[in-house]
C-alpha cells in the first residue's frame, strides 16, 4: 500500500487508516521551545527528518519532470501540501498548560529539503493563545493517528531556548508503554486499537518536554 494515497490530492500528509494501529512512516524530530522576553512561550521550532522509504515515495509523487530528485519548485509544492493537510492535526505539535491543551496557530510556511535520500521539513509554530511561563508546561511532537512515528533520538533534541526558562525545571519524559497501558487499561478500549484517529490517547505514549515554572 502506498504511503501517500492522499498526499498528492492535498488531503493529508500521512493518510490515517483505521486498520493500521502502528506506524508506517518514521521520522527523527527536533523541537526547540523559545521563550520571549515578555515571559511567554513565543514559538516552537520543528525539524523533521523522514525515513528513506517514505522520502522516496514523496519523490515519486512530486517529481513532475522525472529527473529523480525534487527541484525547488517541487519542494515548495510538498511544503504547501503539508501546510494545508496537517492543519487539522495541529502540525503534530502538542502543547499543554497545567493539563489543558493549547492549540497552535497555522505556520507561515513549511520549508522542505531533500538530502542524502531523506526528506527534511523545517517550520515554526506559535501557541494559539498567550502562554505565560508559569505552572506545568509540556511540549511534544506526535501523530494522533499513529500512522507516523515521530522520534527524538536524544533528550538533547528537546530544547528550551531563552533566558526566561532559567527559572524553570526541565525534564524530558519518555513514557514506558507497559506502564501507560497498565495505568489506563480502562480507557484503552477496542475502539482505540481499531480506530486510533478517533481518540486522543496516543499522546500518553509520546516523548515530551516538561517545564515547571
Amino acid at each position: 500500500m502506498r504511503f501517500l494515497p492522499l498526499l498528492a490530492a492535498g488531503a493529508a500528509l500521512f493518510a490515517p487508516a483505521a486498520a493500521f494501529a502502528h506506524p508506517h512512516i518514521f521520522a527523527e524530530a527536533r523541537l526547540e521551545v523559545v521563550a520571549g522576553e515578555d515571559g511567554t512561550v513565543s514559538e516552537l521550532r520543528n525539524v523533521w527528518r523522514f525515513d528513506e522509504m517514505f522520502s522516496a515515495s514523496v519523490v515519486m509523487d512530486f517529481d513532475k519532470n522525472s529527473n529523480a530528485q525534487l527541484d525547488p519548485d517541487e519542494l515548495a509544492e510538498v511544503g504547501r501540501t503539508v501546510l494545508e493537510s496537517l492543519e487539522e492535526f495541529d502540525y503534530y505539535t502538542s502543547i499543554t498548560e497545567d493539563g489543558k491543551t493549547v492549540k497552535v496557530a497555522k505556520p507561515d510556511a513549511i520549508n522542505v529539503d531533500y538530502k542524502d535520500g531523506q526528506l527534511l521539513m523545517f517550520f515554526t509554530v506559535k501557541p494559539g493563545e498567550a502562554m505565560p511561563l508559569k505552572g506545568k508546561l509540556t511540549f511534544g511532537v506526535y501523530d494522533p493517528t499513529m500512522y507516523a512515528s515521530m522520534d527524538f533520538a536524544s533528550d538533547d533534541d528537546l530544547v528550551a531556548v531563552g533566558d526566561r526558562f532559567s527559572a524553570c525545571k526541565r525534564a524530558v519524559v519518555r513514557p514506558d508503554a507497559d506502564e501507560v497501558l497498565a495505568q489506563n487499561q480502562d480507557s484503552l478500549t477496542d475502539a482505540f486499537f481499531n480506530d486510533p484517529s478517533g481518540t486522543d490517547m496516543t499522546k500518553l505514549f509520546a516523548t515530551r518536554l516538561e517545564m515547571t515554572c
